[in-house]
């Protein structure tokens, strides 16, 4: 009996004991993307990747030239052309376009590695404020406020406490 009421007054201690805990940690919520569409460098970033992106596009657009131009010739001589000669050209077109098609998949993956190497040090400058930030005001937990899947933010909202720690608006 002394056993269970031992148990008992232990189960209950460690209970309560994690119950103050629970009720002592402080959760904050910030709207990351909004914190990113104000950060400086944004602008520099964007012409930097749209610059590359224009590259990228010019090179596509002169293969694609090239593929219409070897249409354009091959229709136009192929009724002329022996079997060696049209079976040599339907495999250059062929060819060209799989080119073509690579060279926009590996174009578009560039796109998105040059993207992530731009913007990855605001990023780690943000969430070091965010953390500064959560540091300095006795966060536990910070959530990205624009997270769909939460239901419910009942913390504080960072936001404006990060935007006076980067000397932001």
């Amino acid at each position: 009996m002394k056993n269970i009421i031992k148990l008992f007054v232990v189960v209950l201690v460690a209970g309560f004991s994690m119950s103050i805990q629970a009720q002592t940690q402080k959760i904050g919520h910030i709207n990351f993307q909004e914190l990113m569409s104000v950060m400086p460098g944004q602008e520099e970033i964007n012409k930097a990747l749209e610059a590359h992106v224009s590259g990228l596009e010019a090179q596509l657009q002169t293969m694609q030239s090239e593929y219409e131009t070897k249409i354009t010739d091959y229709q136009a001589a192929q009724a002329t052309m022996s079997e060696i000669i049209r079976q040599t050209k339907e495999k250059e077109i062929m060819d060209l376009q799989q080119r073509i098609e690579a060279f926009n998949q590996q174009a578009q993956q560039e796109i998105q590695n040059k993207q992530v190497e731009l913007t990855n040090p605001l990023i780690k400058k943000a969430q070091e404020a965010i953390s500064e930030v959560a540091k300095e005001n006795g966060f536990t937990y910070i959530i990205n406020g624009n997270e769909q899947i939460i239901l419910y933010a009942g913390g504080t909202d960072i936001l404006p406490l990060v935007k006076k720690k980067l000397g932001l608006q």
